[in-house]
């Protein structure tokens, strides 16, 4: 089986040797996304709603790069410097389904990539 990378200019660049997303059979693996904007790749301003938002239309971004949308999301994980941070990072999670919910890890880690708040990976399905 092959791997194919995808890409999206509407998501930021990679800042390592890594792809924003990989295709293997017909699973999506999408890197973690943290908030940088597309356009500058710098974080974005504000706090950790802003910041959320900014990673979910990332994520948004890869997605329709490979075809599909949120609703194919079968599994995430959320990274947060600080877990207090948790019910506004969730409610804003939320509102990017509808139906069914992917599963989800959610874990507080020491730091992030330039010093971001939150970082959200995933693993969707195509077929």
């Amino acid at each position: 089986m092959a791997l194919q990378a995808i890409n999206s200019p509407a998501a930021p660049a990679a800042i390592g040797p890594y792809s924003q997303a990989i295709v293997a059979g017909n699973l999506l693996f999408i890197s973690g996304q943290i908030p940088l904007n597309p356009t500058s790749g710098q974080v974005v301003e504000g706090g950790i709603g802003e910041q959320t938002r900014q990673v979910m239309a990332n994520l948004g971004a890869v997605l329709e790069a490979a075809g599909v949308d949120f609703s194919r999301l079968a599994k995430t994980t959320i990274f947060l410097t600080d877990l207090s941070d948790f019910s506004v990072v969730n409610g804003i999670y939320g509102e990017y389904f509808a139906g069914v919910f992917p599963a989800r890890a959610t874990v507080q880690v020491a730091a992030l990539p330039k010093g971001v708040a939150v970082e959200i990976e995933g693993i969707a399905f195509l077929a």
